[in-house]
């Protein structure tokens, strides 16, 4: 089935100048480092300049990462928590919460389908997503590892990022090969089908950047691959638990994470925006 890069559930809530040529050493030492320091600069205002959202009611899907930094920042008694994410952003329209942190993709998803939201341009944090296992599972890890490299090497992981993200979206969705062996088992991926463009539902299927990944994981390694859909906090428990092989999300690496499940290599960088009202004032 063809995908659509907005999930039918959103319908529910309406370079620094290059240095002269002929600089002399001197010159260019001092201008590179120079430069150096200015682009160090940009990057720690990027990630460290942040609206003070100090005072505000700050909406968030539970058990994610902009649920742990918001309230570890401002403390829980300014934290709203809904189940799904575009429940925080209905009540931001309801004017019952006065901001939503949450993943940037979804961000703009959720924006484009209701009138009256923006995204701030200062991102709240920056993050990697990585797919996480039971902490002994290390041979899957691996070989799963190895899969990510191959698909980033042959260019199928761009593939796949672009038919859901940016001027491509739409197209040239990600189609397993027909001659593959999947001999060796079942590979059951948890995730939160409430996330766009990584994982939502398309009528009756879970569909979604995660999902076609982790299909061409399982391609790899002559697997078939089974969803199960659950809440986000419920994903590492049920990895644990040996209900699920791994957990795919979205999920961010953070340290009191990697304490509870073993992440794979990156595959996706991101960062947490906040979307307010469109005459909200920074």
């Amino acid at each position: 089935m063809k995908k659509r890069i907005v999930a039918v559930m959103l319908t529910a809530i309406m370079a620094v100048v290059p240095m002269a040529a002929y600089a002399s050493e001197t010159e260019t030492e001092t201008e590179t480092a120079a430069a150096e320091t200015e682009g160090a600069s940009e990057a720690e205002s990027e990630t460290e300049k942040k609206v003070d959202l100090t005072g505000l009611t700050i909406g968030v899907q539970l058990g994610t990462t902009g649920d742990l930094s918001v309230t570890d920042e401002y403390g829980d008694d300014a934290v709203e928590r809904y189940n799904k994410g575009f429940e925080a952003v209905q009540a931001l329209v309801q004017g019952k919460i006065d901001a939503v942190v949450i993943d940037e993709l979804p961000a703009e998803e959720f924006v484009k389908s209701v009138d009256g939201l923006k995204i701030l341009q200062s991102a709240y944090s920056q993050e990697d997503y990585a797919i996480c296992f039971k902490k002994d599972n290390t041979d899957l890890c691996d070989k799963v590892n190895e899969a990510i490299k191959e698909l980033k090497d042959e260019g199928t992981f761009d593939q796949i990022a672009n038919s859901y993200i940016g001027d491509s979206a739409g197209e040239n969705y990600y189609e397993s090969p027909e001659d593959v062996d999947r001999s060796n088992g079942t590979l059951t991926m948890a995730t939160n089908a409430e996330f766009p463009p990584y994982e939502y539902y398309e009528s009756e299927e879970i569909t979604g950047l995660d999902v076609d990944f982790a299909q061409a994981i399982c391609d790899k390694l002559g697997m078939e691959l089974e969803v199960e859909d659950m809440a986000f906090d419920s994903i590492i428990p049920a990895v644990n638990s040996g209900k699920a092989d791994m957990g795919v999300a979205g999920m961010t690496v953070t340290p009191d994470r990697e304490k509870e499940v073993l992440f794979s290599d990156s595959y996706y960088s991101s960062k947490q925006v906040i979307i307010v009202k469109e005459d909200f004032e920074e």
